[in-house]
Parts: C-alpha cells; structure tokens; sequence
C-alpha cells in the first residue's frame, strides 16, 4: 500500500470514528448532567482519560522534559479545546436537547474554515470545498426546520444557553487551528492525555467554586453515561480527532459538524422515540452529500490540500 493510500484509509477510519463516537455523545452528555452536576461530571471524564492516555504516553517512552519550552501551548490548547468549549456545553446541556445541541454544533465547521485562513499554515478551500460545506450548511437548515404544523423544538430552549453552546464553538474551533499551527512534537497520546488532565483540573475548580462537590451523588443512568464517554469520547474519538487536526484540511477536519447532527436525530428516534420528520430524512442526506463532495479525492490534488505532518 502507498503512503498516500495508507493516509486516505487512516482518514477514512478517524472520520467514521468521530461522526458514530461522538454523534452518539450527545445523548450521553445530555443523561450525565440530568443525573450529575454538570462541570464535575465533565471533570470526571476527562481527568479519567487523562490518566489513562498519560500512562499510555508514559509506558511508550514520553517524558516531561520533551515538553520543554512547550508548555504554554499545551496549556492554551487545554484550556481552548478542554476547559472552555466542554463546560459551556455541559453547562447548556442541561437546558438544551441533545438534538438541538448538535444541531448548534453545525457551525463549527464553518467557523474551522474561517479560523483556517489564518495561520503559519493558513488553507484557502478550494471551490469543491466551499461548495460541500454550502450543501452541509443547507443540509443543517433542513434539519433545523419544523416538520408542517409542528414547532420549532429549539424555541422553547433558553436562548442564553444556546448562546452558549455556539460560544463554545467558536472556543473549539480556535482551539483546532491553535492546535494546526502549534504542532507539538510529542507522542500523540502524551498530546491528549497532557490536555485532558489540565482542562479537567480546571473543569473541577470551576465546579468546586460553584457548589457542586455538594450536589454529587452516585446515579447509575449518570456513571453509565461517564463509562461510555471516558472509553469512547474521551478517547477514541480524541485521539482520532487530534490525528484529523494535524493531518486533514479544516474543511474535512470540520465535516463531523454536519454528520453529527444528523447521526444525534437518528439516535434520538431510535433510542428516545422522537419523532423524524420527513424534511430531516432529506437534511441528514443533504448533510451526507456535502461531506462526501468535501472528502472526495481529487485527481490531481493541490499540494496545499492537505496538512503537512507533524515535525518529528
């Protein structure tokens, strides 16, 4: 196999590992704050997954003083992509529906592109790019709409909340590019093991300092909830997403936008009984038409198409 087969493949996998893992979170997350206090529960996940990817780091040969003179982006990524982006969503989540949570996600793709075009390695997507990303967008609004007669179930949602989430999306999104532009050259497990311990230490302080330790108490549904999102969040899809971040464009990074809100309405009526109109049937393949127009190789692709990898 090339070396250029080998990298579609590796994308193809961390791509499907990102849409099914965290297309599923939502519902997830939604359960965990519902039974748990949302900033510690947030914690929780990722300081359990920090240990685990730490050690894995550790026993493969990484140690603290590979990170010399690097520490300030370890902290910066950690604080943007771990700290920010997941308290506001868990604190939201317990107003806001895991469906209509990962419909405001959409936007990070979007917002990925615009961070992208600045940088050291700044991408200007080529037309094919924008056009996916046009599809997706139009994909996203179908999903949004109401079925005919039925309401909006965003419109009974706070707005500050989904404000919120929206903020977080910009905070993530930066956080992707800072993590493009500042590759760390670490092992990539010590990478998201390092972050999740720090944005975890500073998820729990913020709870600490809200009260929570007080209102913790043991919920099956809600540790349920955490199991699932430390093995397969936390983890797998984070170590498939940094491996996205420092190796795809941002237009492919930011597709799992799109997926995921259609992937969550699907979750939502198989597992919840919600109701799928028809117009969201259309929207999900609409979304699924821009991803595939985004990652669809080119027959003669541009050297700036793709992320150079990481420095050894």
């Amino acid at each position: 196999m090339t070396p250029a087969a080998r990298q579609r493949r590796m994308l193809v996998l961390c791509l499907a590992a990102v849409y099914l893992i965290w297309g599923t979170s939502y519902l997830a997350t939604r359960v965990g704050v519902l039974h748990l206090p949302p900033l510690l529960f947030g914690a929780a996940r990722f300081l359990i997954a920090g240990v685990v990817l730490t050690g894995i780091a550790f026993w493969r040969g990484f140690r603290p003083e590979q990170l010399s003179g690097q520490w300030h982006h370890l902290v910066a990524m950690s604080f943007m992509g771990i700290a920010i982006c997941n308290g506001l969503q868990v604190w939201a989540m317990q107003w806001v529906p895991s469906g209509t949570s990962a419909l405001l996600n959409a936007s990070c793709a979007l917002w990925i592109v615009l961070f992208g075009l600045f940088g050291a390695r700044a991408h200007r997507p080529g037309r094919r790019e924008m056009l996916g990303l046009a599809i997706g967008f139009i994909g996203t609004v179908l999903l949004v709409l109401p079925a005919p007669g039925a309401t909006n179930p965003a419109a009974s949602t706070p707005l500050v909340p989904q404000l919120a989430i929206v903020l977080a999306c910009v905070v993530w999104s930066l956080g992707t590019i800072y993590m493009r532009n500042h590759a760390l050259a670490i092992d990539l497990f010590a990478l998201m093991g390092l972050q999740m311990l720090l944005g975890g230490v500073w998820m729990a302080l913020a709870g600490v300092l809200r009260g929570e330790p007080a209102a913790w108490h043991w919920s099956r549904p809600g540790i349920l909830a955490l199991a699932y999102l430390v093995v397969f969040s936390a983890c797998l899809a984070y170590m498939a997403y940094a491996w996205l971040a420092r190796h795809a464009t941002p237009a492919q990074t930011g597709t799992y936008s799109y997926v995921n809100p259609a992937l969550a309405t699907v979750v939502g009526y198989v597992g919840l009984g919600e109701r799928m109109s028809l117009m969201q049937v259309w929207g999900a393949a609409v979304i699924l038409a821009g991803v595939l127009m985004i990652n669809w190789p080119a027959t003669s692709p541009r050297p700036s198409v793709r992320a150079a990898p990481p420095e050894p």
